[in-house]
């Protein structure tokens, strides 16, 4: 029973990690300068490092400066769904002021400080006894702190953009002097390189950050780093996201999966999904600035005008970009042999909307936690390879319209009478302009951010396209795709043909 247990244990946790790339860190790609005519490259695996040797040489816990209440920290219901740890590296040349030694000193102290004014990160997360509900017991135990070397040089390990597992390296992922049930819920590495660069790789738990609250903390740490006061001030009242008492779900919710919890069973980790193996093609697909500026034109098209068929389109480059997607993953699983039964099946999209300017009254710009949920739209296979580009943008339009505040309160609300995750046939995660490379450090900004990457089929990514945003040459970016073979090859031929 307890093999059976540890086994579902490992699929949840890969599930876990997956999932945590739809809701926070995920790469950004640099652009092949070889581009073909028509602007689109799809980027074939580069040579990567398989191994980087990595020497530990202190590992410790760093506490807050000064004392913090020891008290329950409430966590939302969003919060409580993101229980797993998400793993991000920032790459950083050499400086000739910063050492990665001094840096390593720097970022130390930064943040004792800054867990002063984010009283939750350096505590424990527990379940209440009487309400067995998820919340962080603020304890001042602290943060983990590693500092580590490589025999690399930071030009010697390959292509940053590209995801490779080799980067596992830079990161600590679990403290081994503590025990498993008092992990921290942040660890921060610093990796110096034989060239005088460093990596700065950071472990940290779902619930405590989603994308936005994560880059203000970065933006913080920078600050304190420099000795300036805070970029921004955190807020860290979750109860703003609290479910309303009684729960009132409002709305249905199709785009969220009730999951039936085993009584007796965890219910702050659920273990339902099942992750069988699968062998997936990985490949990115790159769209410059004219591809899609040519897919905002066709949109335009459909959706422009007095007389026009899709009046709710909003043509940006977000929902251009995510409906040219949707089509070609929903008609890459449909074959040429097909008899039309896989073309009468549902595709729903999903994508994330956050909510903070759209509550009433919006949430403070410092809120620190999770405040993403979930937009949708669904149409049959046969719709999606029919309609025209504008009718798709509408739909996705229309997907984020829906997320008002009492949609986003009944939501919240779902979560406090079911246990459940967002479900659907393919995930867009949007990391497009989050700019975790853009936060300066008293070092410099990152020549590189990236989590690690964990692929999925079900899980499209789209990040930004440095090279054309540096070079001020318009706004590119890049999509991240892992299929089975044959889908991968359908795909392909989808995504190319629809540009011309």
């Amino acid at each position: 029973m307890k093999k059976n247990l540890d086994v579902r244990r490992r699929k949840q946790a890969k599930f876990n990690l997956d999932f945590a790339m739809c809701c926070l860190f995920l790469p950004p790609i640099e652009r092949d300068r070889a581009e073909k005519k028509m602007g689109t490259v799809c980027q074939e695996p580069p040579p990567l490092i398989r191994d980087i040797k990595v020497t530990v040489h202190d590992t410790s816990l760093v506490f807050p400066a000064d004392p913090i209440p020891n008290e329950p920290f409430f966590l939302s219901n969003i919060d409580k769904v993101l229980n797993f740890d998400v793993q991000t590296i920032h790459f950083f040349p050499a400086h000739v002021e910063f050492t990665p030694d001094r840096v390593a000193e720097r970022l130390k102290d930064a943040l004792a400080r800054i867990l002063v004014h984010y009283k939750f990160l350096s505590g424990r997360l527990r379940l209440d006894a009487m309400t067995r509900q998820l919340q962080i017991e603020c304890n001042s135990e602290g943060v983990g702190f590693v500092v580590a070397s490589s025999e690399c040089g930071l030009d010697d390990i390959g292509d940053l953009v590209y995801p490779n597992p080799a980067f596992e390296r830079l990161v600590t992922k679990s403290m081994d002097i503590l025990q498993h049930d008092n992990q921290p819920l942040g660890i921060v590495q610093v990796t110096s390189f034989t060239c005088g660069g460093f990596a700065m790789g950071i472990s940290a738990n779902h619930a405590t950050f989603d994308g936005l609250s994560f880059k203000m903390f970065l933006q913080n740490l920078a600050a304190l780093a420099a000795d300036k006061p805070l970029a921004v001030e955190p807020c860290n009242d979750r109860r703003l996201l609290a479910a309303r008492s009684p729960p009132r779900v409002s709305f249905p919710h199709p785009e969220r999966l009730k999951l039936n919890v085993p009584q007796g069973q965890d219910a702050s980790r659920p273990l339902v999904f099942t992750d069988a193996p699968e062998e997936l093609d990985f490949k990115i697909f790159k769209l410059s600035p004219k591809d899609i500026a040519r897919l905002k034109e066709k949109a335009a098209k459909d959706a422009g005008g007095l007389d026009s068929s899709y009046p709710k389109a909003r043509v940006t480059s977000f929902n251009v970009v995510t409906a040219h997607i949707w089509r070609c993953k929903a008609l890459s699983s449909c074959t040429d042999a097909d008899d039309g039964g896989s073309k009468s099946r549902s595709s729903t999209l999903l994508y994330a909307v956050d909510i903070r300017p759209r509550l009433e009254p919006p949430l403070p710009r410092g809120y620190t936690g999770n405040a993403v949920l979930t937009a949708y739209a669904t149409a049959t296979r046969g719709e999606l390879e029919e309609w025209p580009l504008g009718r798709l943008v509408e739909m996705v339009t229309e997907g984020a319209g829906r997320m008002t505040d009492e949609y986003a309160r009944s939501a919240i609300d779902w979560g406090e009478v079911n246990m459940g995750f967002p479900h659907g046939e393919v995930l867009v995660s949007s990391w497009w302009r989050l700019g975790f490379a853009d936060v300066e450090y008293p070092w410099g900004r990152p020549r590189y951010s990236c989590p690690l990457v964990y692929r999925r089929k079900d899980i499209i990514l789209l990040v930004p396209d440095m090279v054309t945003a540096s070079q001020n040459g318009g706004d590119g970016v890049n999509v991240l795709v892992a299929l089975p073979g044959p889908e991968m090859a359908k795909f392909q031929s989808l995504f190319h043909k629809s540009l011309t």
